[in-house]
């Protein structure tokens, strides 16, 4: 405990519905101390989000709210409307989990700030906007003057966030709730935030209420830990303790589905910075010019997959700058093998995807599929080539259309492609959700009302409809709860031994590479630097960057993520 007891919940219980009331939490019991830091864990749907949200009166008109809820003494349930908006941006600041979605797009992001400040404090405009550049400049934004006068969707997602927490402490609240802060986020991206809200608690003495379902970030930042399963508190205490001997089994449960890289990875990262490191075979490195790195580890057999020399250039409108995506990319698939793509957001993963898939023309290289170049095949044979390779999504909730069934969306290429009788359509669909673990019976549902899960399951599904040979999936666990991530992963594995197709799996998170992936190839830049054996790469890095993305990585251990911090803030 750091200090006096700020926020204290007692019993606190919300529910929805006016005829027929569903409880959502239940009993919720906690405390956050001055300058601590209190992290809210459990999957989703345990309530912890709207916990936190109604703590503002955030939470829609139909929800019942009970018991108390008090900061500094004074019971947040009891405060009429005006108190409240006081209170909001005032005493507690809010960062939000999608920052484009709590920013205006039609504001820049200096007026949005202005307006943030002036509704608690008496300032001048011009006043307002010194202090709103200070703070632009406080969360680490370079050139903060510049900054002040862009639009959101002129920042990165990384930039939007440091906003979104400039706009949450700009009048230097006492308690800062930040709900799932750092989730769409790279993980070189989120040691930065999360950098920042360790040394915006030092400086400003602010409370952080840190809701999450990634227990490396809870490793990271937290001092307690709070853990949510079905609207109840099932254990609370020192973060220390939760880690190293947790009392409830759903706490064991959930500690046990993280996805961490292994002490081997750990070490490779320690070797890498105390020495220089021996490249093994078939492991390349970039070191020079990222455009060097080659593919002579191809084997003599033609693989499944080729990239040979992709480039892909976003031409500029209106007289802008056009942009290489990537450049001089060269990889390799074969025949039932997984390589992992990793890379921070703009590295050119997602435009080598598009690429493999036809979605996107190169500007130069070609990319083959068997003996086919995706890139020169038209009509009929580039129909039959598509059916060759499936892709899973990021968002399953986007790329599923919310107006079919999931049955009629897992069938939609069997019509396509005509590959089965009218008849037997039915019968494939369900054996398909079967294979991903889904009940048939969920063919008549719409995707609204699936879980996040049982979403990607379904994408899965259709992407497997064909029997192609190439599964390309792009970040599909990213934004999944660590259980679910970790059954999914489990899925992706047991398909790929009944159906024996090939992957290439893109993602930042190189504990999932760990898990997944024979090879891996990292990219920076829209270059390859790096690429070999997983086990090569990630226990002896060779590239700077490969050093770096290894030491961003949270682990679910606090003793072993302090040594990983020390080692990130060498590599900055």
């Amino acid at each position: 405990m750091t200090g006096a007891g700020l926020l204290r919940l007692h019993d606190v219980a919300v529910s929805f519905g006016d005829v027929e009331a569903v409880g959502v939490v239940n009993g919720v019991g906690y405390e956050v101390h001055a300058g601590e830091v209190v992290a809210v864990v459990g999957e989703s749907g345990s309530g912890k989000t709207v916990t936190a949200m109604s703590l503002l009166g955030l939470l829609p008109p139909t929800a019942k709210v009970s018991g108390r809820a008090e900061l500094a003494g004074r019971d947040l349930y009891a405060m009429t409307p005006a108190e409240l908006r006081a209170v909001r941006g005032g005493d507690v600041g809010m960062v939000f989990q999608e920052p484009m979605s709590a920013l205006n797009p039609v504001f820049t992001v200096g007026d949005q700030l202005v307006e943030a400040i002036r509704t608690h404090r008496e300032l001048t405009a011009a006043a307002a906007r010194e202090r709103a550049v200070e703070l632009l400049g406080l969360v680490g934004l370079p050139s903060p003057r510049e900054r002040f006068r862009s639009y959101p969707h002129e920042l990165s997602g990384g930039q939007l966030q440091r906003v979104v927490i400039a706009m949450a402490v700009a009048n230097e609240p006492k308690l800062l709730i930040a709900d799932e802060p750092t989730t769409a986020l790279d993980v070189t991206v989120q040691a930065e935030i999360l950098e920042l809200l360790r040394d915006l608690r030092s400086r400003l003495g602010t409370a952080i209420l840190l809701i999450t379902h990634d227990m490396g970030v809870v490793a990271d930042l937290a001092d307690r830990v709070v853990v949510m399963h079905d609207g109840l508190v099932v254990e609370q205490g020192p973060a220390a303790s939760i880690f190293s001997a947790p009392a409830e089994d759903y706490t064991r449960q959930l500690l046990g589905s993280v996805v961490s890289l292994s002490g081997t990875a750990n070490t490779g990262l320690e070797r890498a910075l105390s020495a220089d490191i021996e490249v093994g075979p078939g492991h390349v490195a970039a070191a020079e010019h990222p455009a060097t790195a080659s593919v002579s580890d191809v084997p003599a057999d033609a693989p499944l997959l080729r990239v040979t020399d992709l480039a892909v250039t976003y031409r500029g409108r209106f007289r802008a700058i056009a942009v290489r995506a990537a450049e001089g990319v060269n990889l390799h698939v074969d025949a039932g093998e997984v390589l992992g793509l990793v890379g921070e957001s703009g590295s050119g993963k997602s435009t080598v995807a598009r690429a493999v898939t036809g979605l996107l023309a190169p500007t130069a290289g070609s990319v083959h599929i068997g003996d086919a170049d995706i890139t020169r095949v038209r009509g009929r044979a580039a129909k039959a080539l598509r059916r060759r390779i499936g892709v899973v999504f990021q968002d399953p909730l986007s790329s599923l259309n919310p107006r079919t069934t999931v049955g009629e969306s897992v069938a939609t290429p069997l019509r396509l492609h005509k590959a089965v009788r009218s008849s037997e359509v039915d019968g494939r669909v369900a054996e398909l959700l079967s294979a991903v673990q889904l009940s048939p019976s969920l063919a008549n549902r719409y995707p609204h009302e699936l879980s996040g899960g049982q979403r990607q399951r379904a994408c899965i599904a259709r992407a497997l409809s064909l029997r192609p040979d190439l599964l390309v999936a792009d970040e599909p666990t990213s934004a999944l709860d660590v259980t679910i991530q970790a059954r999914v992963l489990d899925l992706l594995r047991d398909l790929r031994r009944e159906f024996g197709f090939a992957c290439l799996f893109i993602s930042h998170d190189l504990a999932v590479i760990e898990q997944l992936a024979d090879r891996v190839a990292v990219m920076h830049r829209g270059h390859v630097v790096e690429q070999g054996p997983t086990k090569e790469v990630l226990t002896a890095p060779a590239h700077p960057y490969t050093q770096r993305l290894l030491s961003a990585a949270p682990v679910a251990d606090p003793e072993a993520q302090r040594r990983r911090r020390e080692a990130w803030r060498q590599l900055r």
